[in-house]
């Protein structure tokens, strides 16, 4: 009796331990977890097929938000992509970096060589990335992780390029922000040598990415995508276009595709088939990533983060896609222009398919993933982010923190020199050419049509003085009056805007949906010569 007692008890004790050890198995990894960052240039939010789009297909991106955690309030930190990718790898926001624009971006007087005639001059900017800052890939890189970067980088000249900022390798990476030459190899980049004619770009940086993972499978490794896809100048190939021409055929060409905002026209329909191309060639090539940490046995002990750093090219650049039903694009204060796919994947969890609502950022990567990670926070770093971990856990962040955003320049595509700050539902949006100030209850207008602030006079006040004290209190720049504006030129500006750009847009994409159409003899150069 005594020893059946001894032998039940040693039972259940292995029965504990092997609990245990199978809660450890799935609350934990076997080491430290690798990293994959995938960054997309300039993709709205709706330019999914899981976040709304019935166009444009994207399979293996939607994959990543299935196995994930899908955040439904996701922000890029700007509305343009220099700023924004700063506030990614510093985890602050772009007045306390000082990146408020793209890098490259006229300011002060040198604005009137873009013969703009406007009541401000842009304010002076940060051209590099703060070597002051200690990035995500230095502190990954410390704790023994081997780094990588692939792609677009726009955060400074030489001297301020993925390498001297915490990156062990970096392939493509330099000062400028959209793809030199094309997609299609010849291109123009000092950072990835040319291969062979018409090689795909995009996908020839997801194969280097994949080449790195295969080779660093026995290692640590955090591995930053960056694609220049979906920048223009949007290029594919014949056989997408077609694709997508087609399709849009079938679903019904609206008879316009535009409407007037306030500075230039704006895209209204997804329907260009240039655009879907240049999606679906991405998505491939992060299919090919994706599969390549499956074969190296990475798959379940790799945390895989999908973002882009602004809105979708509704106006200026290439007017590529439509954003709605949020209102502006990328370079625009409204929520087409910062709000954004926000996926993360973290296997071990087991979070998949879930949805939250808490609104975050590009700040809150940094101490989020440091965080899953087991390595020690930096918070005087990455101040203005917070982890994302209870959420990603399945439970819920018990906090409403205010959100703020800097653009004290005009942007290329019709936005104005501004500042936000989103605070639970509400945000206010500050003009700096006037003072002017609008009131959105994101609860209830998702789409920005109705400016509430004369109602909630009280709401817009404490915002109003919350955002001045936070923009001080970084040592925020702001825009200066041109003594030179010359409104009638402004006027003549716009109506050439109205009565000519216009309409040429609207051509532009009737020929892109003709059934004839074809830009030159080798289409962008996508088809490949072999040796």
């Amino acid at each position: 009796m005594r020893e059946h007692k001894t032998i039940f008890l040693l039972l259940v004790l292995v029965l504990l331990i092997g609990c245990h050890d199978k809660q450890n198995q799935d609350s934990a990894p076997r080491k430290k977890p690798n990293i994959v960052f995938i960054l997309a240039d300039d993709l709205g939010l709706h330019d999914l097929s899981i976040t709304g789009s019935t166009y444009y297909e994207t399979p293996n991106i939607d994959r990543i938000g299935v196995e994930g955690t899908i955040f439904t309030q996701g922000y890029a930190s700007s509305r343009v992509c220099s700023p924004s990718r700063a506030s990614i790898m510093t985890g602050k926001f772009t007045a306390r970096h000082g990146i408020t624009d793209w890098i490259g971006a006229a300011s002060g007087t040198d604005w009137h060589k873009h013969d703009r005639h406007d009541k401000l001059l842009p304010a002076p900017y940060v051209h590099n990335l703060p070597k002051s800052n200690i990035s995500m890939a230095e502190t990954f890189r410390a704790k023994g992780y081997k780094t990588f970067f692939s792609g677009k980088w726009h955060l400074g000249s030489e001297g301020s390029y993925p390498e001297n900022h915490g990156f062990d390798i970096n392939k493509g990476g330099w000062d400028k922000g959209s793809p030199m030459g094309g997609y299609f190899s010849p291109w123009n980049n000092p950072k990835l040598e040319n291969r062979k004619d018409g090689e795909n770009l995009t996908m020839r940086l997801a194969e280097e990415t994949a080449s790195f993972i295969e080779q660093h499978k026995d290692s640590t490794f955090f591995a930053f995508l960056s694609f220049y896809a979906v920048h223009g100048p949007i290029q594919t190939t014949q056989e997408k276009w077609k694709k997508y021409r087609d399709k849009a055929e079938r679903q019904g060409i609206a008879k316009e595709g535009y409407k007037m905002e306030r500075v230039l026209p704006i895209r209204q329909v997804q329907d260009n088939p240039v655009y879907a191309g240049l999606v679906e060639s991405m998505d491939d090539a992060v299919g090919l990533v994706l599969d390549a940490l499956k074969k190296s046995g990475l798959e379940e002990n790799t945390i895989v983060v999908f973002t882009s750093d602004n809105g979708g090219v509704a106006s200026g650049d290439a007017f590529s896609t439509s954003n709605l039903p949020l209102r502006g694009g990328k370079g625009y204060q409204w929520e087409g222009g910062i709000r954004e796919p926000y996926f993360i994947k973290v296997p071990w969890m087991k979070n998949s398919n879930i949805e939250s609502d808490f609104p975050v950022t590009g700040t809150d990567f940094y101490p989020t993933l440091l965080d899953l990670a087991e390595v020690k926070a930096l918070p005087e770093q990455h101040v203005d982010g917070v982890s994302l971990r209870p959420i990603l856990e399945g439970g819920q962040m018990n906090v409403v923190r205010p959100l703020y955003w800097h653009y004290p320049h005009y942007g290329n595509q019709g936005g104005n020199p501004s500042s936000i700050i989103r605070e639970g539902d509400w945000k206010l949006i500050h003009y700096w050419e006037d003072g002017s100030e609008e009131l959105y209850d994101l609860s209830a207008d998702m789409g920005e049509e109705s400016n509430v602030i004369e109602t909630n006079r009280l709401i817009a006040g404490q915002l109003s003085e919350k955002l001045m004290k936070w923009l001080n209190e970084v040592g925020a720049k702001f825009p200066s009056t041109d003594e030179t504006y010359d409104a009638k030129a402004s006027a003549r500006r716009h109506q050439h805007i109205v009565e000519e750009k216009w309409p040429a847009l609207e051509a532009q994409r009737k020929e892109f949906l003709s059934p004839d159409f074809k830009p030159n003899e080798n289409w962008w150069g996508s088809k490949v010569t072999e040796d």
